[in-house]
C-alpha cells in the first residue's frame, strides 16, 4: 500500500473507541459528518467497509476488527511516546492521578506523600470521580495512575495493570449508645449508612447482610466517606467506615465504634497503564510499604 492517510485511520480509532460517530466527532471536535466521510475516504483506500450498526452503536466489520487491532497498537505506542517525552522533559513532571470517590481523602494524601516527596519536582495533579470514569480516562491515555478500592481486569482492559497497596476491616460506628453485645442484631435497630452500591464495600456490605439475615433500614448511601461520616455524626445514624479510620471518626462528639468485622475488609489499588511504569512517582507507590498507613 503506497500511502495511508493516518487522520483518517484515527477518526476510524476514535469512532471504535467511542462507540459512535457522534461521540468521536465531539471528542475530535468536528461535526458527524465529517467524521463519516472520512471514515468512509478510509474505506474506498482499503477497499472494504469498516464498519456496521448494531442498535445505536456502531462496531467494526471483520475488517474493521483487523484494522482497529493495528491502529489501536499505532496510537497507543504514540501516545506512550508522549508522555514518555512529557514527564521526561518538563523541570516539573507531572502526575495525573485519579482518585476514586469512595476513598478517604486523608488516606489519599499519605498515599500520595510518598510518590511526591518535598522537593522532588513532581507537579501533581488529582481528579475525582468513579472507579468506571476514572479507568475511562486511563485507557483514553487522560491520566497517569488510579488510587481505587477494586483492581482491574486486564482481560477486560488490556495495558492496565494494578498493584495492592493495602487493605483494611471495616467497622461499624454510631454516635447513639448501642449494646455491643447484641451487634450484629442490633442494625436492624438503627438508621445505617453505608458506602454506595456502585463501590466495591457497598456490594460486599450488601452481600454480608444477606449471610447475616439481616434487613437493614438504609438511611443514605455515600459514594464520599468523609459526607457519610459528617451525616452519620448529625443525624445519630449507625455507619460503616474502614477500621483505621478510627482515629479520624473517633474524634467527632459522640461517636463510638460498636463493632469490627473482621470478615470484611476494604482493599486498596493502585492501577496504571504498562507505559507509566517508569514514571518516578508510579514506581515510588508500586515499591513502597504502606503496611504502616492501615494499622
Amino acid at each position: 500500500m503506497s500511502h495511508l492517510n493516518y487522520n483518517h485511520l484515527y477518526y476510524y480509532w476514535m469512532v471504535c473507541k467511542q462507540g459512535s460517530v457522534s461521540k468521536a466527532a465531539e471528542a475530535l471536535f468536528l461535526t458527524p459528518q465529517t467524521v463519516t466521510g472520512q471514515i468512509r475516504a478510509l474505506e474506498d483506500r482499503l477497499n472494504g467497509k469498516l464498519t456496521k450498526r448494531s442498535g445505536r452503536s456502531v462496531v467494526p466489520t471483520e475488517l474493521g476488527q483487523l484494522v482497529y487491532k493495528y491502529a489501536d497498537k499505532m496510537f497507543g505506542i504514540s501516545y506512550e511516546m508522549l508522555d514518555i517525552i512529557n514527564y521526561s522533559q518538563r523541570e516539573n513532571e507531572l502526575f495525573d492521578v485519579g482518585v476514586a470517590d469512595a476513598l478517604s481523602k486523608s488516606l489519599v494524601s499519605r498515599v500520595l506523600l510518598k510518590a511526591v516527596p518535598v522537593g522532588d519536582g513532581i507537579h501533581l495533579r488529582c481528579f475525582e470521580s468513579t472507579h468506571e470514569l476514572l479507568l475511562e480516562q486511563l485507557s483514553q491515555h487522560k491520566l497517569d495512575m488510579i488510587l481505587s478500592d477494586c483492581p482491574v481486569d486486564s482481560s477486560q482492559s488490556p495495558g492496565l495493570f494494578s498493584v495492592k497497596i493495602g487493605e483494611s476491616v471495616m467497622s461499624f460506628f454510631c454516635s447513639d449508645a448501642v449494646s455491643r453485645k447484641r451487634f450484629p442484631a442490633i442494625i436492624e435497630e438503627h438508621k445505617l449508612l453505608i458506602p454506595s452500591s456502585r463501590t466495591a464495600m457497598g456490594r460486599k456490605l450488601m452481600h454480608w447482610f444477606d449471610s447475616q439475615g439481616i434487613t437493614p433500614d438504609i438511611l443514605g448511601e455515600f459514594d464520599d466517606a468523609a459526607l457519610m461520616k459528617a451525616f452519620g455524626a448529625n443525624h445519630k445514624a449507625m455507619f460503616v467506615a474502614p477500621t483505621f479510620y478510627s482515629a479520624d471518626v473517633l474524634d467527632l462528639p459522640d461517636i463510638r465504634e460498636v463493632a469490627k468485622v473482621e470478615e470484611l475488609k476494604e482493599e486498596y489499588y493502585a492501577i496504571f497503564a504498562e507505559r507509566m511504569i517508569q514514571h518516578p512517582a508510579v514506581k515510588r507507590i508500586c515499591e513502597a510499604d504502606f503496611s504502616k498507613l492501615f494499622h
